[in-house]
């Protein structure tokens, strides 16, 4: 059955007037209209980019710019803002003998980051098992990890 009805009433929904105002500035700002422009609301002029920290790891004498400047393309073509970047030369340790991965997670328990990214699954482990408790710690921290490049690379 094809409903007639029309506005905020239609889907059942009751919102009051401020959360509609609310809703209306919120799509303005990711439509890309300014706060002033059209009645964007300081309230929707207010809402922060997705922060990430980017974890890179390599042996100690690796060049590890390439992969840095991958994940600062990542993080841009998503407009996420990157909080922090931590390098570590300590080659393939553990994952869980790593001080930079442990910082890395800590950025996402205390709200500073809602995501690791790294260049490649290796830069966390090349052990598929240790790889993905380190991605379950991170997510019961409240974030995920994201890799910039899936395909291919090694540390």
């Amino acid at each position: 059955m094809v409903s007639i009805q029309s506005g905020p009433e239609r889907s059942g929904a009751r919102r009051t007037e401020g959360a509609l105002r609310l809703r209306r500035s919120l799509a303005d700002a990711a439509a890309g209209v300014a706060p002033g422009e059209a009645g964007v609301s300081a309230e929707a002029a207010r809402t922060e980019r997705f922060r990430c920290v980017v974890y890179l790891c390599g042996a100690p004498n690796t060049d590890i710019t390439g992969p840095r400047e991958e994940c600062t393309k990542h993080a841009e073509a998503f407009g996420w803002e990157i909080t922090g970047v931590i390098e570590e030369r300590v080659g393939l340790l553990p994952p869980q003998g790593r001080d930079g991965l442990r910082q890395a997670v800590e950025c996402v328990r205390s709200g500073e980051a809602g995501a690791v990214l790294t260049a490649w699954r290796s830069m966390v482990s090349p052990v598929p098992q240790e790889y993905d408790d380190v991605a379950r710690e991170i997510e019961k921290a409240g974030g995920f990890l994201e890799l910039a490049r899936v395909n291919g690379g090694t540390a």
